[in-house]
């Protein structure tokens, strides 16, 4: 009996991708001996609404394309961006289960995030049809009891990179080499993003 395909759904704004996450991505993609680690790009991130101005998912996908190039098991999806609308894990999750009923999916989600699953949308849909991976950093954990809940903890070097620095640091020309994967600074320089308004 062929083994069950084992695929890796990271969600996220991507505002820019850096490279944080494609260091949880590989690391979580090495640890669980995954085929694939799919970077789902937010098409509207219901919990980032409101409190500033997001780039539009296109561009925020083109990075994510630019940033993952030609690196092994991982891929940019834009699922969210085609089922329009808020982006809701439950909803990508129940998507993908459709498409590869002989799949085994992963939710990966920071640790910093984890203790908030519970009032995302349908946390019981998430439950029921990936196992919860939680990346944690050298020294943090999360705090919650899973009970019920199939989950999996990586550890993975502690990168302190934000996106929101990273946005002020292109609106300022300040450099984001090594920060960001070479092709995803090149497509922000392409597209002119972050640049001030």
């Amino acid at each position: 009996m062929a083994r069950r395909e084992r695929i890796g759904v990271f969600g996220g704004t991507f505002d820019p991708i850096h490279l944080g996450h494609l260091v949880a991505a590989v690391n979580v993609r090495h640890t669980l001996a995954l085929e694939r680690v799919l970077l789902v790009v937010a098409n509207v991130p219901w919990q980032k609404e409101g409190e500033r101005l997001i780039t539009p998912a296109e561009d925020r996908l083109a990075l994510v394309e630019a940033a993952v190039g030609e690196v092994e098991g991982l891929e940019a999806s834009r699922i969210e961006i085609d089922r329009g609308g808020e982006s809701y894990s439950a909803d990508t999750l129940e998507t993908l289960r459709d498409a590869r009923p002989d799949a085994d999916l992963f939710l990966i989600v920071g640790g910093d995030v984890a203790d908030e699953l519970v009032t995302w949308e349908r946390p019981d849909v998430i439950r029921d049809l990936a196992t919860l991976v939680i990346v944690n950093r050298p020294g943090t954990r999360s705090s919650r009891a899973w009970d019920g809940w199939q989950v999996e903890r990586v550890t993975v070097p502690n990168l302190e990179i934000s996106s929101t620095d990273l946005r002020a640091r292109a609106a300022d020309g300040r450099p984001l080499d090594y920060l960001v994967p070479a092709g995803a600074v090149r497509c922000i320089r392409e597209r002119g993003l972050y640049a001030p308004g």
